[in-house]
C-alpha cells in the first residue's frame, strides 16, 4: 500500500521519479496541467509522443515518455474522460486512467509518483468524485511505488482531495 500525500501547487516542481500528465486523447499539447508539463519538458516531449503514439491514447488509458527537460525520469500521460453526467462510463474510465498511470510508473521502477486531478479542468469532472477515484487508485499503487503525491493546482481541488482522504 502506497503512502498518499496531498500537495497544493505546480506539479512540474514536485520532487518525484515520475509525474502524471492529464493528457488529451490525441496526446497533443493542450492547456492546464498538460500545457504546464509540455512547457517545462520542452519540445522533445511532443516529438516523442508523436513518434511513439501517432494514434493517440483512448480515455481510460495512459502512455509513458521520458521526462526530457523536466528533472524527472518519466512522464505518464493519462487520458481521462469528458464528464457527461456519469452516463457514459466516465467513472470506470477515470478509475482506469488513475490505475494505469502508477502501473506504468511502477513498471519503469518509479518509487515516488506525482498525480494531478485528471479530467477536472475543461473536461468538467466533479472535483470530489474525481478526488475519491484518485485517492483509491493512489492507495493501491503497485510496488515499487512507495508514495503518491496528489497535486492540486488550486485550493478548491486541494480541499476536495483532503476530503476524499479523510472520508
Amino acid at each position: 500500500m502506497a503512502e498518499v500525500e496531498v500537495l497544493l501547487g505546480d506539479i512540474t516542481r514536485v520532487e518525484c521519479d515520475a509525474m502524471v500528465n492529464a493528457a488529451n486523447a490525441r496526446l497533443h499539447r493542450g492547456g492546464g496541467v498538460d500545457g504546464a508539463i509540455h512547457r517545462a519538458a520542452g519540445p522533445g516531449l511532443q516529438a516523442e509522443l508523436e513518434a511513439k503514439y501517432p494514434e493517440g491514447c483512448p480515455p481510460g488509458s495512459a502512455v509513458l515518455t521520458d521526462g526530457h527537460l523536466l528533472p524527472r525520469r518519466y512522464v505518464v500521460h493519462a487520458v481521462g474522460p469528458v464528464w457527461r453526467a456519469g452516463g457514459s462510463a466516465e467513472p470506470e474510465r477515470l478509475a482506469s486512467a488513475y490505475r494505469t498511470a502508477p502501473e506504468l510508473a511502477a513498471g519503469a521502477g518509479s518509487r515516488v509518483v506525482a498525480v494531478p486531478l485528471i479530467s477536472t479542468g475543461v473536461y468538467g469532472y466533479p472535483l470530489l468524485e474525481a478526488a475519491r477515484i484518485a485517492v483509491a487508485a493512489a492507495v493501491a499503487a503497485p510496488p515499487p511505488v512507495e508514495r503518491v503525491i496528489l497535486v492540486a493546482f488550486h485550493r478548491q481541488a486541494h480541499s476536495a482531495v483532503r476530503r476524499a482522504l479523510t472520508g
